[in-house]
C-alpha cells in the first residue's frame, strides 16, 4: 500500500475522504489544503506526511493511481498554480 494511503487508514481516515481528498488534489489542489485539516490528523503525524511527499513527490502519482483517478488532472492542477 502507498505510503500516504497507509497513514490516512493508521489515522482512521475513511475510504471516502481518502477519495475525495485526492479528487480535489487532482481538481483544485487549494481545496485539498483545507480539507486536509478538516481530518483531524495530529499536528506530528500530518508533519511526518507532508516531508514524506516533500521528499517522494512520486507517491502523489501512486496513491492517484491506486486510487483509480486522473493524474494528468495533478499535473494540469500543478500547472495552474505554477501559471496563475
Amino acid at each position: 500500500m502507498n505510503p500516504i494511503l497507509q497513514v490516512l487508514k493508521e489515522q482512521n481516515v475513511s475510504d471516502e475522504k481518502v477519495t475525495e481528498l485526492f479528487q480535489a488534489l487532482t481538481d483544485n489542489p487549494m481545496m485539498a489544503m483545507s480539507l486536509i485539516g478538516e481530518l483531524g490528523i495530529p499536528a506530528e503525524k500530518l508533519q511526518a506526511l507532508m516531508g514524506l511527499v516533500m521528499t517522494q513527490p512520486q507517491l502523489i502519482k501512486e496513491a492517484v493511481e491506486e486510487l483509480g483517478l486522473d493524474f494528468s488532472k495533478v499535473e494540469a492542477a500543478k500547472e495552474k498554480l505554477n501559471n496563475p
